[in-house]
């Protein structure tokens, strides 16, 4: 296994949930010289210096400055921390027969449901503590790493007609199964203390929380070659993966323009948060590092004119089994290369100026590049690019890894796609 690829793995495994990923990040970033800013605080920023800014604990931009004029515009990459699954409600414990207790959950995005049946499954995210101030509770991390519950399913005895169908209500069927109760009463703020024992904290410290259920069953390689990766969120821990290994192995090189690493929240419920590619954080922060190397309104116009993003989202690869699903003309396939994102209807930020610059920077990094297109008959989804084009008219590409089973508990990618995607990141960002 390569450096790359156990890298990789051991991320997917140490960020089960969003806030995790993010604080994951945060440490390899302080590990490699990068100095964090505060929205709160004002900014100097030196020439060639390395930065980061975290927003909700969610979302991270990281960038290294450049050497050049202020409106010498930007290189960026786009991702997003998040993956569809379930969030814990409040007051979430229920007791069913027998005091078998099971928990109140959300769904998150869209996840396809049944892949989370029978899985063993455990809670990670963030949770709030009393602090000095009302408005400055503690903000601490948790992630069980045993399993704690599974989503069970109905036996077929019960259900004969699950195999050729079965619809599922979010609020009924998809519930975890966690413990067996001594009593009912015992239910009551079972999580709370479960999470203040995980932290070392009274009960009564603990103000709120963010938790996910995740799938506790490590990420592997799997296919005769060792090929393929398996893992829950590789869409889009992958593309994150790649940016910052991008980013951080360039980090060294002087450059004119500043290179910038953009991990977003939310984008799978829309991106319409104050960490979501809809805001003005990006804005905002592209406005202040100009600004900090002594721009003022018109070099950051001029900056975001020679500016050049790469929304990077995963793809859909096409699937040996329901080859009649992709488009009849554009085939991408799993070890082939990153895909090219084309939407007719601006689903993707993607024109035909944008794409002859991406397969440029591939066949400069000795990189293929495939072409993704919806089937006509089936309407696809959007992502980062065209969101964040609404605020800054940016040039730029929505592109991604192919992979099977996006949204599902477990999805699959190629070790390939993966490495062929750092090394076209890393020469955008020297290019």
């Amino acid at each position: 296994m390569n450096e790359y690829t156990a890298d990789l793995l051991e991320f997917l495994n140490d960020s089960p949930c969003n806030f995790l990923a993010v604080k994951n990040l945060r440490s390899r970033l302080d590990a490699l010289g990068f100095r964090e800013l505060s929205m709160a605080d004002s900014w100097t920023i030196e020439p060639g210096g390395r930065y980061y800014v975290v927003k909700n604990h969610s979302a991270i931009f990281a960038f290294v400055a450049g050497i050049g004029r202020p409106e010498d515009g930007f290189k960026i990459i786009s991702a997003h921390s998040d993956s569809p699954g379930f969030r814990i409600k409040p007051n979430c414990e229920m007791v069913a027969s027998g005091n078998v207790m099971k928990l109140n959950t959300e769904v998150y995005g869209g996840p396809i449901l049944y892949t989370w049946f029978d899985r063993p499954l455990s809670l990670a995210g963030r949770v709030m503590l009393r602090g000095k101030s009302a408005l400055r509770p503690v903000t601490r991390f948790v992630k069980i790493g045993r399993p704690l519950m599974t989503i069970p399913h109905l036996a077929i005895h019960f259900n004969r007609s699950v195999n050729e169908g079965n619809p599922l209500s979010k609020q009924r069927d998809m519930l975890p199964v966690m413990a067996v109760l001594a009593e009912a009463g015992d239910a009551k703020g079972y999580i709370c203390n479960l999470v203040a024992k995980e932290l070392g904290v009274a009960p009564d410290q603990v103000l709120d929380y963010d938790l996910t259920l995740y799938d506790t069953t490590p990420a592997c390689l799997f296919g005769a070659g060792d090929e393929f990766i398996s893992s829950g969120r590789i869409d889009d821990l992958e593309m994150v993966h790649c940016a910052f290994t991008a980013l951080t192995e360039t980090a060294g090189s002087v450059r004119k323009m500043t290179r910038v690493m953009a991990v977003f929240d939310n984008e799978e419920t829309g991106s319409g948060t104050k960490q979501g590619a809809a805001s003005p954080v990006l804005r905002d922060i592209l406005e202040r590092v100009n600004m900090a190397l002594g721009g003022n309104a018109e070099t950051f116009s001029r900056a975001v004119a020679n500016s050049f993003m790469v929304s990077a989202d995963n793809g859909h690869a096409i699937h040996p089994n329901y080859e009649s699903k992709q488009d009849p003309t554009n085939h991408p396939v799993p070890g082939a290369g990153p895909v090219i994102k084309i939407n007719a209807n601006c689903k993707y930020m993607t024109d035909a100026d944008s794409a002859a610059v991406f397969k440029v920077i591939c066949e400069e990094a000795n990189v293929p590049v495939q072409m993704f297109v919806n089937h006509s008959d089936v309407a696809g989804g959007s992502t980062l690019g065209n969101i964040l084009t609404s605020s800054l008219p940016l040039r730029g590409v929505d592109m991604g890894a192919p992979q099977w089973a996006m949204h599902s508990c477990r999805e699959t990618a190629a070790v390939a796609d993966h490495l062929y995607t750092i090394r076209a990141f890393s020469r955008f960002y020297v290019c």
